[in-house]
């Protein structure tokens, strides 16, 4: 949700942002020792993405690609011809399915003929995705009835079927698989892959230590949350708890690592950005646990909580992620035994499990809003 301008720049005001204004579109932009900063444009309320270029003896790593539109191809052309010295594209990167990251990957790996990189998940995941094989309406129907959408509401949710594969050209045939603390080669050092999960099954970070450069892709960013959401292929997943579990992993990185995140701008201060982004969705569940044990044993769905996690006008486009997104916190909220769930005539309700009246400690760290899209 959004915080108060006054809220927001303090919390950008303990991070630092080293390298600057944005490239221009169709530019680069140096930012660590053979490392470039690009941006592609998103048509989304999230209007854009960052993509990295490493260079390597003999041509170019790219970390992600940009969504399959005309306006991507054209700045992508732009590059080829005057930003990369003449030197080909030899390896095509993709940290985790969402159109944004991976949209483009089949047309540059067939342009360059360049190998796809991704972990296991991301790859067979995206396939599925692309194939529609997840996202039957009936499967997506009896997922909102069972979390209390209401049957006139679920034609909203309906409307996004072929829209990955709209965003998404078709992937090479084969890949190279990325594996967690498996370490690959770029640009003439070692990279170890950290896999983490919640916003994608698989999503994997890229982290050098000799440069002492996190690429981060989504699960790390400066400003907003990123989008933790359940979805009908897998109804009782506990995303939310799997993202922050996965938290440890990048904790034991330097805090004045860059960090090189897909959306935002570059920063240093790793470490604190964490600790900010757990206290955010610590003061979300507080908030969602009040509002269920102010109903008393009737308990809440999740439907009743999406005005409570998002109390502003959602499009139908948000509301898509925004939903999946009050189900990852209630599904946590059940893990951490602070709510419990019950089933009547079939729909699920969470019942709190705290006394209401018992307020934490005022939260000072809140995030921006999450990035409701498919980043």
């Amino acid at each position: 949700m959004p915080d108060s301008p006054d809220l927001s720049q303090r919390l950008l005001a303990q991070l630092r942002f080293p390298c600057g204004d944005v490239p221009e579109p169709g530019d680069i932009k140096n930012v660590a020792p053979g490392i470039y900063w690009l941006r592609m444009p998103l048509p989304f309320q999230l209007n854009h993405i960052n993509l990295w270029l490493i260079e390597e003896k003999d041509g170019w790593t790219l970390v992600d690609t940009g969504i399959n539109s005309q306006a991507t191809r054209d700045l992508w052309e732009k590059i080829f011809a005057g930003k990369l010295g003449g030197k080909p594209l030899t390896r095509v990167v993709g940290t985790h399915l969402h159109p944004d990251h991976i949209g483009l990957a089949g047309w540059l790996c067939e342009r360059w003929n360049a190998p796809l990189f991704m972990t296991l998940g991301e790859y067979m995941s995206a396939i599925a995705a692309r194939n529609d094989f997840i996202d039957a309406e009936e499967v997506r129907a009896a997922h909102l009835l069972r979390n209390g959408v209401p049957a006139e509401k679920i034609p909203l949710f309906h409307r996004h079927k072929g829209g990955y594969a709209k965003g998404v050209v078709p992937l090479p045939t084969a890949f190279q698989r990325l594996i967690h603390a498996h370490p690959i080669t770029l640009g003439g050092h070692r990279w170890d892959v950290i896999v983490g999960r919640g916003h994608a099954p698989e999503h994997a970070s890229l982290w050098c230590p000799e440069l002492n450069v996190l690429i981060a892709g989504d699960q790390v960013l400066p400003k907003i949350s990123t989008n933790v959401g359940v979805w009908p292929n897998e109804p009782l997943a506990d995303a939310l708890t799997w993202f922050l579990d996965g938290f440890s992993r990048f904790r034991r990185l330097p805090a004045d690592a860059l960090v090189l995140p897909s959306h935002g701008f570059p920063f240093v201060g790793l470490h604190t950005r964490l600790d900010q982004l757990v206290a955010h969705h610590d003061a979300r569940m507080t908030d969602m646990t009040n509002a269920i044990a102010r109903l008393g044993s009737q308990g809440a769905t999740g439907w009743d909580m999406v005005p409570v996690l998002f109390p502003r006008h959602l499009d139908n486009n948000q509301i898509v992620f925004a939903f999946g997104e009050t189900l990852a916190h209630l599904h946590c909220l059940e893990t951490r035994a602070r709510v419990t769930r019950t089933v009547i005539d079939g729909v699920h309700r969470f019942v709190a499990l705290l006394d209401p009246n018992v307020q934490p400690p005022i939260d000072d760290s809140d995030s921006d809003v999450m990035d409701i899209g498919p980043t």
